[in-house]
C-alpha cells in the first residue's frame, strides 16, 4: 500500500543529495521532472532565468551584474582553480582562430578584467606587417568594476607598446551598444554571452557594429556530446565548483549561479541557429575539451 520513492533535492548549501519519502501508491505522481532539465529554457511573459531560478527580467539584470561585482577581484584564481588552468589554452585557441591583422579593429564584449584582450594584443605584437598599422582594441563590459580590474593589469603589460594598438575601455550593455554601426572588424565574447537576459538582441548588436566581411567569434560553455563525461563534469560542477568558490573566493552563491547558468544556455546546434537568425553566415563551431566549451563563428557578408 505505501512505496518509498526516492528524490534528488538541493540543500541549503546548494548540494543535490539524495532523500526519500513513503507515500500511498496513488499519491505517487506519475512524471517528475527536474528543475535543471536542459530542455527548460523558456521565459513566460517578462520573466526569464538566473541560473534555475525564474526571476523578473530586471531583476536578473541586477543579480548578474552583483555577481561579478563580488567576484571581479577573485575571477581570475577561481577560473584558475575551477578549470585547473585549461581556461588559458581555450582562450589561446580562441584568438589564434581569429589571428588578427595589424590595421584591425576589435570590439571584446564581456572582457572586463582583460583575458581575450591581453591575447589579441600579445598576438598583434608577435605578428610582423611592414606597413605598421595601427590597431584599434575597444574592451566593454556591463560592469564597471571588472573593467576596473583589466584597466589596472593592463599597466603592467610589456608587450602593451609592442602591438601599436589603440586601447579603450568602454562600460556598456551587449544588448543596447552605443557604437556606430559597420565599425568593427571583428566582435569577440568569451564566456560572456550567457549571462545575457537576450541572448538574440546580443548577437543583433554584435552583426549591427560588424563592418561587411566583419567576423563573429563567441567563446562559451557546453554540453558534453558524451552522456557519461557529462555526468561527471555535471558531478564535479555541481558538487566541487560551489564550495572551491566559497573557499577561495568568499562566495557559494556566485559560483552556484554560474554553473546553473552553463546548464541553461542553449545546446550547441540550437545556438548556431540564433547566430544565423541574427544574419551571420557560413556559421560554424569547434568544440574544445571534448565539448566542455566551443568556439562559435559566424561572418557578416554585406
Amino acid at each position: 500500500m505505501f512505496s518509498k520513492i526516492r528524490l534528488l533535492v538541493r540543500n541549503s548549501h546548494g548540494f543535490v543529495v539524495k532523500t526519500s519519502v513513503r507515500c500511498l501508491r496513488s499519491q505517487i505522481p506519475i512524471v517528475l521532472q527536474s528543475k535543471d532539465s536542459s530542455d527548460d529554457r523558456s521565459t513566460s511573459g517578462n520573466l526569464t532565468h538566473f541560473g534555475y531560478q525564474t526571476v523578473p527580467e530586471e531583476e536578473k539584470d541586477k543579480k548578474v551584474y552583483k555577481v561579478f561585482e563580488d567576484v571581479a577581484e577573485s575571477y581570475d584564481l577561481m577560473n584558475d582553480a575551477m578549470s585547473m588552468g585549461i581556461h588559458r589554452l581555450w582562450k589561446d585557441a580562441f584568438v589564434e582562430e581569429l589571428g588578427p591583422t595589424p590595421g584591425s579593429k576589435l570590439l571584446d564584449m564581456a572582457g572586463g578584467t582583460g583575458d581575450i584582450a591581453f591575447r589579441l594584443l600579445k598576438y598583434l605584437s608577435n605578428t610582423q606587417a611592414a606597413d605598421k598599422r595601427e590597431s584599434h582594441l575597444t574592451v566593454s563590459d556591463i560592469n564597471q568594476h571588472m573593467l576596473n580590474v583589466g584597466k589596472a593589469k593592463a599597466e603592467k603589460l610589456e608587450y602593451r607598446d609592442k602591438a601599436n594598438c589603440v586601447l579603450d575601455w568602454v562600460c556598456a550593455d551587449a544588448e543596447n551598444l552605443q557604437f556606430e554601426d559597420n565599425t568593427y572588424t571583428a566582435y569577440t565574447i568569451a564566456f560572456g554571452i550567457r549571462n545575457c537576459t537576450h541572448i538574440d538582441k546580443v548577437l543583433s548588436e554584435a552583426y549591427r557594429v560588424l563592418a561587411p566581411g566583419g567576423r563573429f567569434l563567441c567563446l562559451e560553455f557546453s554540453h558534453l556530446t558524451n552522456e557519461t563525461l557529462q555526468k561527471i563534469y555535471d558531478a564535479y560542477s555541481f558538487e566541487v565548483i560551489p564550495p572551491m568558490g566559497q573557499i577561495l573566493a568568499g562566495q557559494w552563491d556566485a559560483y552556484q549561479y554560474l554553473v546553473e547558468s552553463i546548464r541553461r544556455f542553449p545546446r550547441k546546434d540550437e545556438f548556431v541557429q540564433m547566430i544565423r537568425s541574427a544574419g551571420f553566415s557560413h556559421v560554424t563551431y569547434r568544440d574544445l575539451s571534448l565539448g566542455i566549451c566551443s568556439i562559435h563563428s559566424g561572418f557578416k557578408l554585406k
